[in-house]
């Protein structure tokens, strides 16, 4: 049986009596209808064509022929339950293992980052027998309750926050309380969780685990001050804890100079547990947990099986080898590196142009602008960052995001096939838009007909 298709205003008619209403579209009051995505670019029901700046999950582009032509392949071959015995899941977490460093050898496959960072929760937990989690503010760690919990972003707005879970300031320094003028914001921020740690033992209490996201996306595309991980992976196991990066936002090669956005904090740092999410399968359900031998060995003392129906299943592990061939053999790290160089570069160009951009930080394809309304007070410029967003999609055909604590930064998580051209585009487009914005008619300017149109 064909799919009907249906016209924009059926399908949000539909969406709004069928689907829960808390789950939000972008540009929710005019969304964007998309029926078809190659690379960096995605379509309209009229065709008209967008420039991707948002999708991080489709990594190495939207429908690349390679992995659509692995999973069909696959598909059409076998599917089945992981409790079968099957080459593509240790032929995967062989590749993973070669990327990763030597004590993160042990695998767990998933569907979900969610599921990754709930089970790493698990594994810390029957691991050390403790069960007090450290956290960093603003941070978000997915959407099961057990990761609700353990994310400020979220608990804040609902339950509030659990008695087992402490929060550690955000090093950020643009923001926070030790800014790019400290000598040394890494241990500085640091032993805030070296404190926090103290806090917790005169309650107490025991640590279980350090949970951070290796490059803090919610809390505003943040790059974490070097030495910070390494220092407090020394505090946290010297509590008998262990260190959680959540990679799911920022592995497989998005930072460019590193495969991984924890080795930013040094060759001689290594966590002791990794969630990877994401990336991995290019739009499929696909994640994982890797781990130390040990922490994996304890996990199974428990006697209790641990199982995932389809977590690594074969299509979808066919899939995870295809992405990465195509990182390897298209340059993709390589390209991260030169593209988001060159944006960064224009980005801070732009900087000295208008006043309302406070900071730019990020590394490879992952950098964020901040949008402030008093450079040296750092006020954000909330409202502003969401009209440029919505100017940006109906007057160029551009999407991209917000972010941060005020949602006052704009954020790059493209594509990894993200080209000079498409950087460049995007930063005379946020120029115009921002000298409107000098000239004081940031909502009067008459829409462009610059959109691209497809051929």
């Amino acid at each position: 049986m064909a799919l009907r298709t249906l016209g924009k205003e059926e399908t949000l008619a539909m969406r709004s009596r069928l689907i829960g209403q808390s789950c939000r579209l972008f540009y929710s009051d005019d969304p964007v209808k998309i029926v078809r995505a190659r690379g960096q670019y995605l379509y309209d029901e009229n065709n008209q064509r967008y420039l991707d700046c948002i999708s991080n999950v489709h990594h190495v582009g939207h429908c690349h022929p390679s992995i659509t032509k692995a999973a069909a392949a696959q598909m059409d071959l076998l599917n089945t339950n992981t409790r079968f015995l099957h080459d593509n899941i240790v032929v995967y977490a062989e590749r993973l293992a070669a990327a990763l460093p030597e004590k993160l050898g042990v695998f767990y496959f998933v569907n979900s980052g969610s599921e990754a960072n709930d089970l790493a929760l698990r594994l810390a937990q029957q691991y050390t027998q403790h069960k007090d989690v450290i956290v960093l503010d603003h941070a978000y760690h997915g959407h099961l309750m057990s990761l609700i919990d353990i994310s400020p972003y979220k608990f804040r707005k609902l339950a509030g926050q659990k008695d087992w879970v402490h929060v550690a300031p955000l090093p950020d320094t643009y923001r926070g309380k030790y800014r790019e003028d400290h000598p040394n914001p890494g241990q500085a921020y640091a032993d805030t969780v070296k404190d926090l740690i103290g806090e917790v033992h005169m309650k107490g209490r025991k640590i279980c685990a350090f949970f951070a996201e290796s490059l803090p996306s919610v809390g505003g595309q943040i790059v974490l001050p070097r030495g910070y991980s390494a220092k407090v992976a020394e505090y946290v196991r010297s509590a008998g804890g262990v260190f959680v990066a959540d990679e799911v936002q920022t592995g497989f090669g998005r930072v460019g100079s590193h495969f991984w956005g924890f080795q930013l904090q040094g060759e001689d740092f290594c966590p002791d547990i990794v969630t990877l999410g994401k990336p991995m399968g290019n739009g499929h359900p696909l994640a994982c947990v890797a781990t130390t031998a040990e922490i994996a060995g304890a996990f199974t003392a428990n006697s209790v099986e641990y199982f995932n129906t389809f977590g690594g299943n074969p299509v979808s592990c066919a899939i995870g080898l295809a992405v990465l061939d195509v990182i390897e053999e298209e340059d993709l790290r390589g390209n991260a590196t030169r593209v988001g160089a060159h944006l960064k570069v224009l980005l801070t160009e732009l900087q000295t142009r208008h006043e309302i951009i406070g900071d730019v930080r990020g590394v490879g394809l992952f950098l964020g602008i901040e949008l402030v309304t008093d450079r040296e007070k750092r006020t954000p410029a909330t409202q502003t960052a969401a009209l440029v967003a919505k100017r940006l999609k109906e007057e160029d055909c551009i999407c991209i995001s917000t972010d941060g604590p005020w949602e006052s930064v704009l954020k790059f998580k493209p594509p990894m096939c993200f080209s000079m051209e498409d950087a460049e585009l995007v930063v005379q487009c946020i120029d115009r838009i921002l000298t409107g914005y000098l000239h004081g008619h940031l909502h009067t300017i008459p829409l462009s007909a610059d959109c691209v149109s497809s051929t």
